[in-house]
């Protein structure tokens, strides 16, 4: 069975990238509160980061030449560039949500932050949130897990080091039930019980069980399921793309 696995791991690599004027002005306001991100802007405006702490790379030729370094040096990079640019700019670097940086586009006045790729796996929608709230902007976020505040099944517990196991097609198949608002059983028999970080309560779709065979399975759309426990052979086909298992660290601390 081939699976997924996803673990927090280190701080990001953080760049911020202004070609504009009014972009760079923005994109200092950011790196203040911001130190340890990186900035690549162009030669022209980079006299209006002086005296800041962060690394600054500017450059004399075009954006698009710098694409492919950022893709590869960086976990989470900010375009103070308009969205359709950051679209032409990244197409030809793009490989999968699993490989690909997160990338954020905030535009010239600092009023929006969105995120635009890898919203889930790669941070971005994250990242977004915390960019607006520095900016004292609004998050545009596009994802349905987060438009509808319900369980983001491919990262799910990621916080507290838990690893999601499944084939990607059963990640795809659940995400989808999940938003949706079909029956889902969430069975925990291992872990923390603080996955939840929305300020809001789960929805109504989400039901809750201590142990695997307490689910009646011909009930529940999906089955997301928190264990230390082997997953036989027999039980994936069984729960044919129906299945998404988490596994927490062995030692209990999450």
């Amino acid at each position: 069975m081939s699976s997924l696995s996803i673990v927090d791991t280190a701080a990001p690599r953080l760049c911020l990238v202004a070609i504009t004027k009014h972009g760079a002005a923005q994109a200092v306001r950011l790196a203040a509160d911001l130190p340890g991100a990186d900035i690549c802007t162009s030669a022209k405006f980079a006299a209006q980061f002086a005296g800041l702490p962060n690394a600054l790379h500017a450059y004399d030729g075009a954006l698009r030449d710098e694409i492919g370094p950022l893709f590869e040096g960086y976990d989470q990079i900010v375009f103070f560039v308009s969205l359709g640019a950051v679209v032409r700019l990244i197409a030809p670097h793009l490989r999968s949500k699993d490989e690909d940086p997160g990338v954020i586009v905030v535009d010239d006045a600092g009023q929006y932050v969105i995120p635009m790729l890898s919203g889930h796996v790669g941070g971005a929608n994250e990242w977004s949130e915390r960019v607006a709230d520095l900016l004292g902007a609004a998050p545009v976020l596009t994802t349905a897990s987060d438009v509808g505040r319900t369980i983001p099944v491919d990262i799910l517990g990621r916080h507290l080091g838990w690893r999601v196991e499944a084939p990607k097609i059963n990640i795809t198949r659940v995400s989808a039930h999940v938003v949706n608002g079909e029956p889902i059983a969430f069975v925990q028999e291992a872990g923390s019980p603080d996955w939840w970080t929305r300020p809001t309560p789960l929805p109504d779709n989400i039901h809750f069980f201590k142990s695997f065979d307490d689910v009646l399975l011909e009930r529940y759309t999906a089955l997301l399921w928190v264990t230390h426990a082997e997953v036989p052979q027999e039980r994936w086909n069984a729960l044919h793309e129906r299945l998404v298992v988490y596994r927490p660290p062995q030692d209990g601390a999450a």
